[in-house]
């Protein structure tokens, strides 16, 4: 499985900021980018690639511990940025960005700990690609308009294992699916109840 521990925004944060996205879409040069999807849409903590079905059971324990470490905290979008000269254009976060690198560190570390061969460490930036482009492009009007992007504060309560199912049509444009495979409350209450795909 193609695997990737993730954050996902709450529907109404989501439905915000594809209200911005029809926006940007509507720029001159927009039909020059793939655009991700609203159920795409998603803060990477770590990416762990193809992950043999053995070491699902263990990474998802770990991950779960994981969230346990870590308290709840508060997330909001704002602002945005790109990546590899406008290749990414991606959404920004502000709020408890201290808690969500810890998260993140946490979720590369459980990786590692079940045996998925890490791929390349970067330190970690937060964000949620909402464009990309095979080539080089101005993204300078695209970031003029996330510039002023922002969103209500919401209480991150879950870390999910998220599957990433590639296209396999050959469709142009067509987007890979994910699948949230497990939910993982964070902090110590949340753990004591359960944990899984069933949980809120």
């Amino acid at each position: 499985m193609r695997l990737f521990a993730a954050l996902l925004p709450p529907e109404d944060v989501a439905a915000a900021l594809a209200v911005e996205v029809d926006a940007l879409r509507r720029l001159a040069g927009a039909d020059g980018l793939r655009w991700t999807g609203r159920a795409g849409w998603h803060f990477t903590l770590a990416f762990y690639g193809d992950v043999d079905d053995a070491l699902v059971p263990e990474l998802s324990e770990r991950l779960a511990r994981a969230a346990h470490r870590t308290e709840p905290f508060g997330l909001a979008l704002s602002g945005g940025g790109h990546f590899g000269h406008g290749r990414a254009l991606w959404a920004g976060a502000e709020g408890g960005l201290a808690d969500l690198r810890l998260l993140a560190e946490r979720a590369e570390a459980a990786g590692r700990k079940a045996g998925v061969a890490p791929g390349e460490h970067r330190r970690y930036k937060p964000h949620l690609t909402v464009a990309r482009s095979r080539e080089a492009h101005d993204v300078r009007p695209y970031l003029a308009l996330l510039d002023g992007l922002t969103s209500r504060t919401w209480t991150v309560t879950h870390l999910a294992l998220v599957r990433s199912n590639l296209p396999r049509s050959g469709v142009p444009g067509e987007q890979p699916r994910y699948e949230a495979v497990a939910r993982h409350p964070l902090g110590a209450s949340g753990y004591a109840r359960g944990r899984g795909p069933e949980d809120p």
